[in-house]
């Protein structure tokens, strides 16, 4: 018996190194039993660091929220969920990303009548400490049961659009970003994406009660600076009720309505807002702007001082609408960048806008691209440009200008941006251009 007692107590293969550390020990109990006891701010830097590093990122959000702030974390829950993730998109903080895109998906693909709003409102208090930005590029409607269904011939026709429209209002956002004191930007679309074959009419709805709930819920948004509502068939009405809400917005800079079917009574409800507000961009890309609503966005201009960007590509403002910005722009001392592509302009819009080349101090870039300016049209842009030092871009691409003419107005404009580049680098405080 002492042999085998001796056998024991020499055994070679054990080793002081086979037992665990007693902090090593209580980590592993702290990490197996955190959503019970999440006790992590009670514990030294280093060994926080060990329990992070191993928690699981399938723990409720509940626990995690408030409590783990270390960004390998959730890096680590982003990495899992999502293919792509560029965290320069979200002021290069993981935490952000996750609850941001994390909010999204579920705002992406909430049903109103199925899903229980819980889902979202339980969410509030884990994520509006990191949401700024939040970008919904789709909305989903109620699910229908469709009386039609036998016969569905009608299903992809405009009918169908005004189907039971008080069956097809979406989520109100009112409660959520009201809730959110840090969000900056709000992108949205109503509409659903990747429909295939299921297209309906009624599936594209942004209806007045969508509308109401929108434009009180944006007016309640204090720090909001961009708002972008594109691609939702917003028309007149609506957005003269969402024109009178943002009137004394305190904050919003940035405002883009591009894709919709805003005609000029829009267009005048959007003038008013340029001139009454603190708004720097507005795009209003491919709407149905004629003439009339042209002139009330320059009556606008004439009376902003904070305006530096309009967009206006794809509309129909016509010469009479050309010439009404250009005058606008003879005295308005705030705007730096103005695209008229696509709206039908000719001659006389180019004549007015010599005149602007030639007496305006602020612009730096125009984009007449896809307009019938013609040879003269040409000629009058070169002759305003003679002794303009302001202008670094204009874009004259199809507007039919002669090519001698094109490549004397591009040594001008390349001698004025060369000149800005070097100014910029001897002025570290210049704008990047």
């Amino acid at each position: 018996s002492f042999y085998t007692r001796r056998c024991i107590t020499e055994d070679p293969s054990w080793s002081l190194v086979t037992v665990p550390h007693l902090t090593e020990l209580c980590i592993q109990h702290i990490v197996h039993n955190f959503e019970k006891n999440p006790i992590l701010n009670y514990l030294l830097p280093e060994h926080q660091r060990k329990v992070v590093d191993r928690l699981s990122t399938s723990l409720p959000l509940t626990v995690t929220a408030n409590i783990v702030s270390h960004e390998d974390y959730w890096k680590r829950c982003c990495i899992e969920r999502w293919q792509v993730c560029d965290v320069s998109n979200y002021g290069d903080s993981w935490k952000r990303m996750f609850f941001e895109r994390h909010l999204e998906n579920i705002l992406k693909f909430f049903i109103p009548s199925t899903t229980d709003p819980k889902e979202i409102l339980e969410l509030i208090p884990l994520c509006k400490g990191y949401v700024r930005k939040l970008e919904i590029d789709q909305f989903l409607p109620p699910v229908r049961v469709d009386e039609k269904e036998e016969s569905s011939d009608l299903a992809d026709t405009e009918e169908d659009a005004n189907f039971s429209e008080a069956y097809m209002h979406h989520y109100n956002l009112k409660d959520l970003i009201t809730a959110l004191p840090h969000l900056e930007e709000l992108h949205l679309t109503y509409g659903v994406k990747s429909c295939g074959m299921n297209f309906e009419w009624s599936l594209f709805n942004f209806t007045e009660q969508d509308c109401f709930s929108l434009a009180a819920a944006v007016k309640m948004c204090h720090n909001l600076k961009v708002f972008k509502l594109t691609q939702s068939k917003v028309d007149d009405d609506k957005i003269k009720f969402l024109a009178r809400n943002l009137l004394d917005h305190p904050c919003l800079l940035e405002l883009d309505l591009s894709h919709n079917l805003i005609r000029d009574n829009g267009a005048q409800a959007l003038g008013k807002l340029i001139s009454h507000s603190r708004l720097e961009t507005l795009n209003l890309c491919n709407n149905q702007i004629h003439h009339l609503g042209a002139q009330a966005l320059a009556q606008g201009l004439s009376e902003s001082s904070t305006l530096t960007s309009l967009n206006l590509r794809l509309n129909f403002v016509g010469d009479k609408g050309g010439e009404a910005i250009g005058h606008a722009l003879l005295t308005n001392t705030s705007l730096k960048s103005l695209h008229l592509g696509s709206n039908n302009l000719s001659e006389p819009t180019a004549a007015v806008f010599s005149q602007v080349l030639a007496q305006n101090t602020t612009l730096t870039s125009i984009n007449f691209s896809c307009n019938h300016l013609g040879l003269d049209g040409g000629k009058q842009l070169l002759e305003g440009l003679e002794n303009n030092t302001t202008l670094t871009k204009l874009d004259l691409r199809h507007t039919e200008v002669e090519q001698e003419t094109d490549f004397l107005i591009h040594q001008i404009v390349w001698a004025n941006w060369e000149a800005a580049r070097l100014g910029s680098l001897q002025d570290p405080t210049a704008e990047p251009l």
